[in-house]
Order: C-alpha cells, then structure tokens, then sequence
C-alpha cells in the first residue's frame, strides 16, 4: 500500500492540537501547561516546585544550606471524548484522501469540538469559584451597571493578589455587546496584542487586561456532554443543563488556569484494511480537562446571572 497512514495519522494529531489552541476561546489557557508531561492515554504529570525559605547568613560558617524539590503530580483527564468517520473510496482516491480528510476533521473540530472544550472548560471554572467562594452571582447586565459591576470584579482580585499580575477577562457575547453601549466605555478601552498558541490577535482590553469574547453558548454553568450512543443522544455533541446559569464574565490570571487537550492515538485504516466497508476510517478520540490551583483561588472571580 503505497500511503503511508501511521504518518498520516502523526501529521493529523499534531495539527489537530495545534488547531484547538489557536482557534479556541480558552485556547491561551494551555500555554500554562507548558511543562505538562504527557505520553499518551489520560494522565499527565504536572512537575511542583519547593524550596526552603530564607535562613540567617553567618560571617563564620557563611550560607545555611537549602533544599529544592522538584516532584511531579499525576493527574487524569476526565473527559475522554471520541467519534470514528468514513470516507468512501469511490469518491476519495489515495492521491485526494489527505486534502478530505484534512478538511473534513478540520470542519469537525471547529463546529463540534472546540465549543464543546471551551463550554467544558468555562464550566469547570465555573465550578471551582463556587467550591472556593469565589463566584458573584445574581447579577444580569445592564447598561446603567455593567461597567462599575465588571470594574468592581476586578478591583476585588486585584486588593488581594496587587496589580502586577496579568488578568484575563472572558466576557460572554451579550455581556460585551452591552458593555460596548456603555457611554464613557472607551476611556478604558484599548487595544492590545494577545498570544494564543501560534497565533496572535488584536484584543480590546479594560483597564489594560484583555478581554476574550466567547459565544454566550458556551458559557453556561453546567452542560451535558452526551454519550453518543444512545436513541436520545445519537448526534453527541453537548448542551446546557436545564438548571445552568449564564456566566457574564470569568476573570482570572493568565498564568493560574491549566488546560490539556491531546488528540490520542489518532488512527487511519485504509479501504483495504478496513473490514467494514470499502472506504477510509479515520478513529479520532480526545483527552481533556482544566484544573486551577488552590493557591491560586485568590486570582479568580466569576460572575452569573441568576439561575432559570
């Protein structure tokens, strides 16, 4: 067989990956696992650092002698994700199959798999400033309020952890299209750059943090990811719960939240491997998740709208 698809299948992980960063509204939350330890399935390990404090320096003897620990926790992926496609032979040649595939997975993860993480993730977020005390909820936006309200948030943070920390703001679409109401809005708006994964993007910010505009779809305070498998649920995908709240804005430090998706074990079988129809198969599964330090709880706020 002259394609060689375990090849192909490396070359479709990696860009899959790098697709998910880039075009993700949570996407720069995954610089944060730079040092991640990953090989494979649903674990990764994230290294901590510790080390002695400060000890009195003595003329005689000189320094007291110090300690770095350098440990790694393992922690697993909950949410283990996957769908499997067919691509027919007769209307895919060997020659055509890479451009196909190629624009048909590329099609898949932009309409089905990025919302679907970023609504995990907000979620997530959502999740953790409940458990932590550290969610504003009962607000809906209004011209009149959304500037002082959103300023307020920021202004909580920022009494506790200073202002040489870099925030970022996720605003929902309809709480942003009425912050830009607000009449004396701009003398706190400016424009910035903003890495993300390979790309960088011109953001407004607010009061020089940036602000990620997010579909208000995804960001709801709990979702059903359905299993795909069932009479009910045979489309997969996810929604949101019937009991979710809004989430009007998420505010947190760029370094605090640590996101991981990897596509694993992408797997290619060619029409003449493929024992069940006469085309190409293309397995894709997806392992993802966030976590959020408790030391770094101070760092993050979350404000809701009321619930129903």
């Amino acid at each position: 067989m002259a394609i060689n698809t375990i090849q192909y299948a490396a070359l479709f992980q990696q860009k899959l990956d790098e697709q998910i960063t880039a075009l993700s509204t949570s996407g720069w939350m995954e610089a944060n696992a730079g040092q991640v330890k990953y090989t494979g399935g649903k674990e990764i390990k994230v290294p901590s650092i510790s080390t002695s404090g400060l000890g009195d320096y003595d003329r005689d003897n000189g320094f007291v002698q110090g300690s770095v620990n350098l440990t790694y926790e393992t922690l697993t992926m909950t949410q283990d994700r996957g769908r499997t496609f067919s691509l027919d032979a007769m209307e895919v040649d060997e020659s055509g199959f890479l451009a196909n595939a190629t624009a048909v997975m590329g099609e898949f993860q932009r309409t089905q798999v990025i919302p679907e993480i970023d609504a995990y993730r907000y979620s997530k977020l959502y999740a953790i400033a409940k458990a932590g005390n550290r969610l504003s909820t009962d607000y809906t936006p209004a011209k009149a309020t959304m500037l002082d309200a959103l300023r307020a948030d920021i202004a909580a943070i920022q009494d506790e952890i200073g202002e040489d920390v870099g925030l970022v703001i996720s605003l929902s679409g309809k709480a942003a299209a009425i912050l830009d109401t607000v009449s004396d809005v701009s003398k706190f708006i400016s424009v910035a750059d903003f890495r993300q994964g390979s790309m960088n993007f011109k953001v407004k910010t607010l009061d020089e943090i940036p602000l990620r505009r997010v579909p208000s779809a995804r960001m709801k305070s709990a979702y059903i990811f359905n299993d795909g498998t069932t009479s009910e649920q045979t489309q997969g995908g996810f929604k949101p719960d019937t009991s979710a709240a809004q989430i009007n804005w998420i505010i947190c430090a760029q370094t605090a939240p640590i996101a991981v998706s990897k596509t694993d074990k992408m797997r290619i079988f060619a029409p003449d491997v493929n024992q069940a129809k006469d085309a190409w198969k293309i397995d894709y599964r997806k392992f993802h998740d966030l976590w959020y330090t408790k030391n770094k709880l101070s760092t993050l706020m979350v404000n809701a709208q009321p619930k129903g």
